[in-house]
Parts: C-alpha cells; structure tokens; sequence
C-alpha cells in the first residue's frame, strides 16, 4: 500500500480532525499489502493511528484507518452505542465493536448502516440514515445528513481543505511520519 493513497483518502483523519477514513486500495498480493500494514502500523502507532484491512476481494482490499481513542470516545455516545446495540453490538468495548464490523463486511458483503459511527459520523445522521433511506437527507457530502446542515457542510469543506493541502504537502515531499499528527491522548 502506498504512502501516497493513504495520503488522498486518509487526509483528515492523519490530521486528527477525523476519527476514521476508509477507501479501497489495490490489492495482487495479500502477504504484501499485510505486510505494508504492519509495517505502516509500527510508525503511525506512536501518533495514536491504526489501518486495518476491513476485507479483500479481488485485486483490491478496503483499507480502514482510524484512531482508536476518538473511536472510543464515538461510540461511547449515548445515541451511537443504542444504534450498535440494535444492530447486534457489544458496546462495552470498542475493540469488540471493530471486530463485529469486519465480521459483519466479511459475511454479508454489504456495507452495513452503522458503519457511519466508525468514521466519526454524527449519531443523529446515521439514525437518520437507517430510518428514512438515503433520499430523505438534508444535505450530502462525506455522509447524508438528516441533522445539522450547517455543521456538516462546515466539516465537509474542512475535510476537503485538508485534503488538498496534506497531498500538496505530500507532492512537496513532506512524508506521512511528519503529515501525521499525534494524538494528544495517545501514548
């Protein structure tokens, strides 16, 4: 996996300002691209990071790369841990939660409602979501939104400012070890 994709499609969430970030990578060799993760987990850790491959199809994987504490923190939310518990979720621990969500993409091999909550997205919306369809929605953007329109406008020209300047800093040469911020929280 190279440095660069994760750059374009993982941009807020290196930044901090984004719990998580998921996109496709290609994917010929399996032991490979596992071992770039391991590799690449070794120095994002100390900035609070973790990627994980959610699943593989063929010659590509879906890639997840997020924070963990901010994860926690997320489905910690009243409204987030009522919407996983319905949906199957043990939300006494957010490990156990990850680990039921690629359960979940490996069996079904959709993309379940929920996974908004894994990418930071308002609890509000993802309800919003699952309740009325996406066609419902007030707005669209990195997500639907069926609450706070302005708010989620405000985060999606965020994320994309941030975006356009870590790949212009990336084009420049500044690598990811220097492009990921700490977690202020993070050991």
């Amino acid at each position: 996996m190279s440095e660069d994709i994760l750059v374009r499609h993982g941009a807020p969430t290196l930044a901090g300002i984004k719990t998580a970030s998921l996109f496709t990578c290609p994917c010929t060799n399996r032991q490979e691209l596992l071992d770039d993760i391991r590799q690449m987990n070794r120095r994002l850790h100390p900035k609070g990071l973790r990627i994980l491959p959610l699943r593989f199809s063929e010659n590509k994987a879906l890639i997840y790369i997020y924070r963990p504490r901010k994860l926690t923190r997320d489905l910690a939310d009243s409204d987030a841990a009522n919407i996983l518990r319905r949906e199957g979720y043990d939300t006494g621990s957010c490990e156990k939660c990850v680990v039921k969500l690629v359960q979940k993409l490996r069996q079904d091999g959709v993309f379940p409602h929920e996974i908004g909550l894994f990418l930071g997205y308002p609890p509000e919306d993802v309800k919003g979501f699952i309740e009325k369809g996406p066609d419902c929605c007030k707005a669209s953007g990195c997500w639907k939104v069926y609450g706070d329109e302005e708010s989620a406008k405000k985060k999606f020209a965020q994320f994309k400012k941030c975006t356009q300047v870590y790949c212009d800093q990336w084009a420049r040469g500044k690598g990811i070890d220097r492009l990921a911020v700490k977690d202020r929280a993070a050991g």
